[in-house]
């Protein structure tokens, strides 16, 4: 009696692995990204040149979020000055001033509340911190 279980095991031992492998390599042929549909191909990234250099960013937005994370880092009295340096020695970014300290006075907002928000108001680009303030405060 031991002897026919014993052989049944071992003749499936031997022949569950061979099925197993056979069918899951039937499986992964058969998906669309093998090779038979071009045009319905699920992985189209191994088909592109993936090293295309990614977009740089203006460098306003790079400015803006460098001191974003300074306001929430430290306060946004020193966002401010490292805001007006910025400006005073790269010129192009005037145009942006205004944008960047309004968000900052939003933002200010936010982390501090319009109360202590308001005391870092000075005038740097045109008291736009102190309109991205008020703005933010009505709003809240």
């Amino acid at each position: 009696m031991t002897t026919t279980p014993r052989r049944i095991g071992r003749s499936l031992a031997l022949v569950l692995p061979v099925v197993l492998v056979l069918s899951g390599t039937l499986a992964v042929t058969s998906v669309p990204w093998a090779g038979r549909h071009t045009e319905s191909q699920m992985l189209t990234a191994s088909s592109q040149n993936v090293s295309v250099p990614a977009k740089s960013r203006a460098p306003q937005d790079v400015l803006r979020d460098k001191l974003l994370a300074e306001l929430q880092e430290k306060d946004p009295g020193t966002a401010l000055t490292h805001l007006q340096r910025e400006v005073e020695e790269r010129p192009s970014l005037a145009q942006h001033c205004m944008t960047i300290a309004r968000e900052l006075g939003r933002a200010a907002v936010e982390h501090y509340g319009p109360t202590r928000a308001q005391s870092y108001s000075r005038p740097v680009c045109d008291t736009s911190f102190a309109a991205g303030v008020s703005q933010q405060a009505q709003g809240s």
